[in-house]
């Protein structure tokens, strides 16, 4: 179990769509414990496999307040099977998109059908908070961003201000 590093815009990794697992194993269960060990270490509620470069459609969550007790949640194969009419709107961050946050307007409740880590297949009813995340994490799984939701203007300048910001942090020997 460990922290591992995060993939950050602009790698193109993050635009890539995931692929389906057939069974989890060993490897699996060591690839979800790493995402929820990487998820709250970086003070994340949710993180996809791809945003540490991983090409599986497995997404944890954790949406418990800070006074709360933890309720870690993993989804492998999450696929939402139904989405409300009557939305909601979040201000979004994203562990892969460093100090940006975007308003997003989502469904507020969602049917999702997944398998759980145990290798039980099920479905659960989301609503609010659970909903946007859930949402935002399986729109990772497909390529998709938060960034995706605003005007190219708007995008291409905060890529280009997130290209910058990446290459300030290098070292060349």
């Amino acid at each position: 179990m460990s922290v591992r590093e995060l993939i950050t815009v602009p790698d193109e990794v993050l635009r890539k769509i995931s692929d389906p697992i057939g069974s989890i194993g060993l490897n699996e269960k060591k690839l979800i414990k790493d995402l929820y060990n990487t998820m709250y270490h970086n003070n994340g509620i949710g993180l996809a496999a791809v945003q540490i470069g991983i090409l599986k459609r497995i997404i944890v969550l954790d949406v418990s307040k800070a006074d709360e007790e933890k309720k870690p949640m993993c989804f492998v194969n999450p696929s939402i099977k139904r989405i409300s009419t009557k939305t909601t709107t979040y201000e979004e961050g994203c562990l892969s998109i460093p100090n940006t946050f975007i308003e997003i307007e989502r469904p507020k409740n969602c049917l999702v059908e997944y398998i759980d880590e145990y290798g039980m297949k099920k479905e659960l009813e989301c609503d609010g908070l659970l909903a946007t995340c859930i949402q935002h994490e399986i729109n990772h799984l497909d390529g998709k961003l938060i960034i995706d939701f605003l005007s190219k203007i708007k995008k291409d300048l905060l890529i280009k201000k997130l290209s910058k910001q990446k290459n300030l942090n290098r070292v060349i020997v």
